[in-house]
């Protein structure tokens, strides 16, 4: 399977999905994400971190450290509108590529 493949497959998600490196530098965006960031396309080569405040930044960068030693996946928000995830992405050895940002609807109380 090509790229074309897995970008459309990606692009078929109804929720966004950002993808950074290990430098926090975005290198993908399905379409929902594209549309749903306020500056879009742009992001993609940028550093994720600009985009946060310093909280948001120290978190990140820590579960950036968590997911070099092994951890998956993280809850980094979760409010009335949404919940929000970052997921490690790695190699089929298990190396670290970086994360990715899921979305999902919020949990019923």
């Amino acid at each position: 399977m090509n790229n074309t493949f897995y970008k459309s497959l990606l692009n078929s998600i109804k929720d966004p999905i950002l993808f950074a490196d290990t430098n926090h530098i975005v290198q993908y965006m399905n379409k929902a994400a594209i549309e749903h960031f306020e500056d879009g396309k742009k992001l993609l080569q940028s550093n994720l971190l600009d985009c946060h405040n310093e909280e948001s930044q120290r978190m990140m960068i820590e579960i950036l450290v968590e997911m070099q030693n092994g951890f998956e996946e993280k809850l980094i928000t979760d409010n009335e509108k949404y919940r929000i995830f970052m997921r490690s992405v790695r190699d089929e050895d298990g190396n670290l590529l970086g994360y990715f940002e899921r979305y999902e609807p919020p949990q019923k109380m």
